[in-house]
C-alpha cells in the first residue's frame, strides 16, 4: 500500500464511521445549547468564542434540515483536517513512518472520535487551528535543510539536535537549517488566534509556544524579531471578536471562566487540597482515552519531559520540547486544579493531542527493536526483525477493534434500549430500568419535534405565543432545536443558569405577553416559582419521549398568560 493510499484510507474510514456515530447518536446537551447559537449569531458569546456558532450552523445553512446529523457536519469536516495536519506535522518533526502510527493512534482513540470529529463542540474548531499552529510551528522552528533533506540524519555526536552516533538512522532527527525568524511567526500569531476563537485554550497553546522559546536558546530570537511582534498584533486583531464581545458586556466571559464558575457554593464547607479528585480526573482521563492509548501516553509524556531535564540524548530533542510546551500545561494544569475545584475530565483532552505525536514516534521505534531489548536487527534474508513490529501492530488492531466495538454497542443502547429493562429490544432481559438510565438524558428531538407538530393544542399554542421558554439553558437547546422547523418562536431561558440566554434577550421584552414553558417531569415542582410572573399557568399537553417502547422522558408544557413583571436574571 503506498503512503498516500495509507492516509486516505484511515481518514475517509475514520470519517465514515464518526459519521454513523454523527447520524444515530442524539444530540448532546451542550450540542443543542450551541445550536441556539447559530440562531443569535455576534462576535462572541457567553460561555465560548464564536467559532462553535459557525461549525453548529454550518450544516443546517447548507441543507436547512436541523437534525442531529447536519449540526455536526462541521466537526466532522474540520476533524478530518486535523488528523491531515497532525500527520504533515510528525512527517516533517519524524518521518513518514513515525506519522502513520501517529495518524492511526488519533484516529482511534475514543475521546478524539466524539469529543474532537463527532460532537459539535468548541473543541472542533480549536483542535483544528491547533493542528494548524503546531504544524506551523514545526517549519518555522525546524526549517528542513535542502530539497531532499527529509532522508538525511544526522550523526555527528555534537549535532544540532542532541544526537549521537546510533546503529539505527530512522531514530534520528533530520538536519536542520540554522534558524531565523521568518514569516511564519507572524502567520502563527493569526493560527493561533483562530484557536483562540474556537476554545479559550489557545491561549494556552500560544504561552506554551512562548515558554519553548524562551527554554530554547536556539530560538530565543524569536521572540525579539520583527516578524514575532507583527504576529503579536496579527494575534490581537485576529481574536477582535473575543475582546470587542467582552468589552460591550463587561468582560462576563472571562469573568465567567477565570472567577465565577470557580467559586464555592454559598453554604458548602471549604476543603483543603483533595488529591483524591486529582486521581478521578487521572483516572477518567484513562477511560476517554482508553486504557491502552491513555496508559503509553502518560508514559512517554512523563518520559519526555524527565528526559528534557537530565539530557536523556535518545528522547532530549527540541522537537519533544516543542510538543510537550503545547501539551502538558493543559494535561498537567487541568488536571492538578481537580484538587482545587470539580473539573470536566474532558478539559486536558486537548493536551493530550499533541502527545499523540510523541506516542507514534515511540511505536516506531518499539517497531524496530528486538524482543530482548536493543534495537532493530535484520534477519537473513534481509528483512527486519517482525516480532515486535507484529507487537505494535497488534496493539492498535487490538484498540480499534474493541475501541468500535464499545463504541457501536454504546450507540446501540442509546438509540435502541439493549440494556433497558422493559425494551423491545433488551439484551437478557435488560439491565437498567430508564429512571436509572444516564443516556435517557440524551433526547430524541424527532420525536419532541413530532410531539408538537402532531399536537393541534400545542401546534396552536406554538404559534400563539411571544416566546418559549424552560428552567434551564440545556432543555432550552433541545427545545430550540425541536421547534425551529416549526415556528420562529423565539426561545428562551428564565433560570438560576441563564448562560447566553440572558444576553440574547431583555427581561421587559416580554412583558404583558403569552409565554409557553416547557419544562421535563422532574423539573415540574419548579412550575410554581414561574406562576408569579404570569397572570395564569395552565398545563396543556405533554410530549413523552420513548425508547423501544417505554417512556424514558415526559416534556410538559404550559401556557403561560400575561408576564406581568421581569424575570430576574
Amino acid at each position: 500500500m503506498s503512503q498516500h493510499q495509507f492516509v486516505l484510507g484511515w481518514l475517509l474510514g475514520g470519517l465514515l464511521f464518526r459519521c454513523i456515530i454523527a447520524f444515530w447518536l442524539y444530540p448532546g446537551i451542550d450540542e443543542a445549547y450551541y445550536y441556539v447559537y447559530s440562531l443569535h449569531l455576534d462576535w462572541s458569546y457567553f460561555d465560548h468564542p464564536v467559532l462553535v456558532a459557525l461549525t453548529t450552523g454550518f450544516g443546517t445553512w447548507i441543507t436547512g434540515e436541523v437534525s442531529q446529523f447536519t449540526i455536526r457536519l462541521g466537526a466532522l469536516i474540520l476533524y478530518t483536517g486535523s488528523l491531515l495536519l497532525l500527520y504533515l506535522t510528525s512527517t516533517h518533526l519524524f518521518n513518514t513512518k513515525a506519522a502513520r502510527l501517529t495518524l492511526a493512534i488519533a484516529t482511534i482513540i475514543p475521546i478524539f472520535q466524539i469529543g474532537f470529529g463527532v460532537l459539535s463542540l468548541p473543541d472542533s474548531p480549536l483542535i483544528f487551528f491547533w493542528s494548524a499552529s503546531l504544524l506551523c510551528a514545526a517549519y518555522e522552528f525546524f526549517p528542513l535543510r535542502g530539497k531532499h533533506s527529509r532522508k538525511k540524519f544526522s550523526s555527528q555526536p555534537n549535532s544540532l539536535y542532541y544526537n549521537t552516533p546510533h546503529p539505527n538512522p530512522h531514530t534520528l532527527t533530520p538536519i536542520y537549517d540554522s534558524y531565523r525568524p521568518s514569516y511564519r511567526l507572524a502567520l502563527l500569531g493569526i493560527l493561533v488566534g483562530l484557536a483562540c476563537l474556537g476554545k479559550y485554550h489557545g491561549f494556552v497553546l500560544g504561552l506554551g509556544l512562548v515558554g519553548f522559546c524562551l527554554t530554547s536558546p536556539r530560538h530565543r530570537c524569536a521572540l525579539l524579531s520583527p516578524w514575532a511582534w507583527l504576529g503579536l498584533m496579527l494575534f490581537i486583531i485576529t481574536i477582535f471578536p473575543i475582546w470587542y464581545w467582552n468589552i460591550q458586556h463587561d468582560w462576563i466571559s472571562f469573568t465567567f471562566h477565570l472567577s465565577t464558575r470557580f467559586k464555592p457554593e454559598p453554604e458548602v464547607p471549604q476543603q483543603g487540597y483533595n488529591w483524591l479528585n486529582v486521581l478521578v480526573i487521572v483516572l477518567s482521563g484513562i477511560a476517554y482515552l482508553f486504557p491502552t492509548m491513555a496508559l503509553p501516553m502518560w508514559w512517554v509524556s512523563l518520559r519526555s519531559l524527565l528526559a528534557q531535564f537530565t539530557g536523556y540524548s535518545k528522547t532530549s530533542t527540541l522537537e519533544s520540547r516543542l510538543i510537550l510546551w503545547v501539551s502538558l500545561p493543559l494535561v498537567l494544569g487541568f488536571t492538578l486544579l481537580a484538587g482545587y475545584h470539580q473539573i470536566l475530565p474532558t478539559w486536558p483532552m486537548p493536551g493530550f493531542w499533541g502527545i499523540t505525536l510523541l506516542l507514534g514516534q515511540q511505536a516506531q521505534q518499539w517497531q524496530m527493536r528486538s524482543p530482548l531489548g536493543g534495537h532493530k536487527v535484520r534477519s537473513p534474508n534481509g528483512g527486519h526483525f517482525l516480532s515486535s513490529r507484529r507487537w505494535v501492530n497488534r496493539w492498535l488492531k487490538g484498540s480499534a477493534i474493541a475501541i468500535a466495538s464499545l463504541l457501536l454497542f454504546v450507540l446501540l443502547h442509546i438509540t435502541t434500549g439493549t440494556l433497558q429493562k422493559s425494551g423491545h429490544y433488551a439484551l437478557l432481559g435488560g439491565f437498567v430500568s430508564p429512571k436509572d438510565d444516564p443516556s435517557t438524558e440524551l433526547i430524541d428531538i424527532q420525536q419532541l419535534r413530532q410531539g408538537f407538530a402532531q399536537s393541534p393544542v400545542l401546534s396552536e399554542a406554538l404559534q400563539k405565543s411571544s416566546f418559549v421558554f424552560s428552567n434551564g439553558y440545556y432543555i432550552s437547546g433541545i427545545v430550540g432545536m425541536a421547534i425551529t422547523p416549526l415556528t420562529s418562536t423565539p426561545i428562551t431561558c428564565l433560570g438560576e443558569d441563564m448562560r447566553g440566554f440572558m444576553v440574547w434577550f431583555q427581561p421587559e421584552q416580554w412583558l404583558g405577553k403569552d409565554g409557553l414553558y416547557v419544562t421535563l417531569e422532574r423539573f415540574q415542582e419548579l412550575t410554581d416559582s414561574y406562576r408569579a410572573y404570569f397572570q395564569d399557568m395552565q398545563e396543556i399537553g405533554t410530549v413523552p419521549i420513548r425508547r423501544a417502547g417505554a417512556v424514558t422522558e415526559v416534556f410538559h408544557v404550559y401556557w403561560a398568560t400575561k408576564m406581568v413583571k421581569p424575570y430576574p436574571r
